[in-house]
């Protein structure tokens, strides 16, 4: 069987399993096993065997299918970037890109918050009650450690979107009472500090993703702490840290680039060495899919009368224009109208739908859709669901080398990332340079990344730029500005509005943040 064939039996096994899972964790008791939507577990039959502490574990991952979790959710929030524009008419969409607080109550973001402190809560009833159960200690070990990473994780991206120097996020740890409301941290380092503590944690306790089961692909792993590690480090501004969990991935010796910047959105490279921490997807798991659906949504809005895309987050010209002359990874990433591409096993002419606000769309999440009679073993039979095959990245060992680069820069100056950069730079067919600085530093993080989850409008504000960057209107391929140029107030906009039924539900002990 050649490589790729088995890395494709290998994920299919994988999110088989993690299916099934899945649904015995919906099938329990018909209540989430036994756990309410909040995630708080009923201690009288449960976390009594090895199969309740899997069955736990099972639950932590739950939320990754829902529509607003991965398939959009928080992705409202990175298309307020200069990357994309919503593609369709949708106007709590276009208040969220606007910095317009009309956007808090609506439906697309306000759940963001509840959900990922129902995974915090499931992380912690583990956290508590694992290491009291009878089991396989390795196992054991490792369902602890994929408890800590994933509350890490989750933290992490509420205090990126919700936190700053003026007020954190509530921290809620394993001893809290989870029904009495949790003010908010003072400032959005404390949060990064416990964080930190947590990630610490599931590093010691994971094991290297080269250890695992193939059964076990998609949990968490050893170097996938180091690599968020590094990025909370880094949007801590401790570059020194940050430069020393990079590292640590670096030098383990688990992760490359693949040669092809290509063939990282191919599903047979799913767990590929450039994998650090995906999304794991399938087209037809349970009969209905599982994972982001956020290859469906950024498809063409009713895919050419072939299959339901939904024709959200369309590229701007602004972003194609950022290449340099040469990046094989600008035709990789985006389709521009005559651009050539197969669809459905027949070659196509890139052409926009009619509503369409943008002229272009991400081609990232295309190659399930290439092939002839792709369903379902490519794509979802649902358009209404259109998950595919291809695990959707949240971390790629990309990134990790983006994320050493810019440390290094910081603490040592111009040249200090060139070794780290231009390994990325030769991958996208582009000559090595000498001396390069942040502004090198960010074209490269911005080309490398556009499209995915790594938060394109997050980079800009912790760096600065996003008021100057906003206040110029997008265009699409033929120079006709689609959306107008806009009011960013970094003493404002530099994080979220937070949802309005947590400072309700709470009676204002959770408090909104100053200016919205």
């Amino acid at each position: 069987m050649s490589s790729s064939a088995l890395k494709n039996k290998i994920m299919k096994t994988n999110i088989k399993y993690l299916a099934i899972a899945a649904l015995a964790f919906f099938a329990s008791c018909n209540k989430q096993l036994d756990i309410t939507p909040e995630g708080s577990p009923s201690a009288q039959n449960f976390w009594k065997t090895e199969q309740d502490a899997i069955k736990a574990e099972a639950g932590m991952y739950e939320k990754y299918n829902e529509e607003d979790y991965y398939g959009r959710g928080m992705f409202w929030f990175i298309n307020a970037s200069d990357d994309m524009v919503t593609g369709r008419n949708k106007p709590e969409a276009d208040n969220i890109k606007n910095f317009n607080r009309n956007y808090i109550g609506g439906g697309y973001t306000e759940t963001q918050w509840s959900m990922r402190y129902a995974i915090i809560k499931r992380a912690n009833d583990i956290i508590i009650n694992v290491p009291n159960i009878s089991m396989d200690e390795s196992l054991k070990k490792q369902i602890i450690g994929d408890a800590y990473f994933n509350a890490g994780l989750v933290y992490f991206q509420l205090a990126a979107n919700y936190g700053n120097d003026k007020a954190g996020v509530p921290i809620v740890t394993p001893e809290t009472d989870a029904s009495v409301p949790v003010a908010r941290a003072n400032n959005v380092n404390e949060n990064y500090d416990y964080i930190i503590s947590l990630l610490l944690k599931a590093a010691d306790n994971l094991p290297y993703f080269s250890e695992m089961k193939d059964t076990d692909y998609g949990k968490a792993h050893k170097t996938a702490a180091w690599a968020y590690l590094s990025k909370v480090y880094l949007y801590k501004k401790d570059y020194t840290n940050a430069a020393k969990y990079a590292d640590m991935v670096i030098s383990s010796g688990k992760h490359d680039l693949l040669t092809n910047f290509v063939d990282v959105f191919k599903a047979a490279n799913n767990w590929s060495t450039e994998y650090i921490w995906s999304v794991v997807c399938t087209p037809n798991g349970g009969g209905t899919g599982w994972g982001s659906k956020l290859p469906g949504v950024m498809l063409t809005n009713k895919a050419w009368g072939i299959y339901n895309g939904w024709g959200y987050y369309l590229p701007t010209k602004e972003l194609y224009d950022s290449f340099e002359t040469g990046d094989l990874r600008r035709e990789a990433t985006i389709l521009k109208p005559g651009d050539k591409f197969q669809f459905f096993g027949t070659e196509r002419t890139f052409t926009k739908d009619g509503g369409a606000t943008s002229n272009y769309q991400f081609k990232k999440y295309m190659e399930p859709f290439s092939y002839a009679n792709p369903i379902p073993t490519h794509v979802n039979p649902n358009g209404d669901n259109g998950t595919t095959d291809l695990n959707v990245p949240l971390m790629r060992y990309a990134e990790v080398l983006l994320i050493k680069a810019e440390a290094a820069i910081n603490l040592n100056g111009a040249g200090a990332g060139d070794t780290e950069l231009n390994k990325i730079r030769k991958r996208a067919g582009l000559l090595a340079k000498s001396g390069m600085s942040l502004v090198d530093l960010k074209r490269e993080r911005r080309n490398e990344l556009a499209g995915e989850w790594a938060d394109r409008h997050r980079d800009l504000v912790r760096w600065g730029d996003a008021q100057a960057a906003y206040a110029k209107p997008l265009h699409d391929f033929d120079g006709a500005v689609i959306w107008p140029a806009r009011n960013f107030n970094p003493q404002v906009h530099d994080v979220w509005a937070v949802p309005q039924r947590e400072i309700d539900n709470s009676s204002g002990v959770i408090k909104q943040n100053a200016g919205w």
